[in-house]
């Protein structure tokens, strides 16, 4: 009899912990950010239009889906202009704050790309894995980039970062990146696991914005 307590409570406990990722997601999914944030992005992106700015919106929303669905492990930003809003939503403190407890459970620091040099390519690969699967692409061998990955060539920024699905697919200025080289089949694991095969061929040239997170999350 103990014994089946024990199990149902662990069971429980299971189930409780399902639902609650569940609810965070579907929080971030539908958080609408302070009023006046998509303002202050125009001001530092002053040829984004509304509806350009509220894709940035949603992709900010991608990037935080993807440091939840990730266990709250390192991970970097792979877009200048959505690091661009995530900058300005911080700003917003008691908003942020706020957010992060209900989203995460914890707040989610902001990591500059300077800091993170040793971490990047696991941080991306993480990304990568995660921001595919949410709009259903394959990792491995996608068709197109997700949101998180195509928003500064969209815009052709002369600071953004640009990537490809395909590396024989070199558009864009600078230097193009390829997403299926971000991929490896222990990228959805642990920053130690990731970092342990790098096939990406990428090296120390793969680099992305700002990141946040680390550590497992609760």
């Amino acid at each position: 009899m103990p014994f089946l307590i024990l199990a149902l409570c662990i069971f429980l406990f299971i189930m409780w912990l399902q639902l609650r990722k569940a609810a965070r997601a579907d929080f971030i999914r539908s958080y609408m950010f302070p009023a006046g944030l998509l303002d202050k992005l125009q001001k530092t992106r002053p040829e984004l239009s509304l509806k350009d700015r509220q894709l940035v919106a949603h992709a900010l929303r991608q990037f935080f889906l993807v440091y939840h669905k990730s266990s709250h492990h390192q991970i970097a930003m792979p877009s200048q202009v959505v690091d661009d809003l995530w900058h300005e939503f911080i700003l917003y403190t008691k908003n942020y704050q706020a957010f992060c407890q209900k989203a995460f459970g914890r707040y989610l620091h902001h990591t500059p790309a300077s800091a993170m040099s040793a971490n990047n390519n696991d941080g991306l690969r993480k990304v990568w894995y995660y921001a595919c699967l949410e709009e259903n692409i394959n990792p491995k061998h996608p068709t197109r980039l997700p949101l998180l990955f195509a928003l500064d060539a969209k815009w052709n920024l002369a600071d953004g970062f640009y990537y490809s699905p395909d590396c024989r697919q070199q558009t864009g200025n600078g230097t193009v990146h390829c997403g299926a080289d971000f991929f490896t089949s222990d990228s959805g694991g642990s920053s130690s696991e990731s970092s342990s095969g790098d096939s990406s061929g990428c090296s120390g040239g793969c680099s992305g914005g700002c990141g946040g997170g680390g550590g497992g999350g609760d």
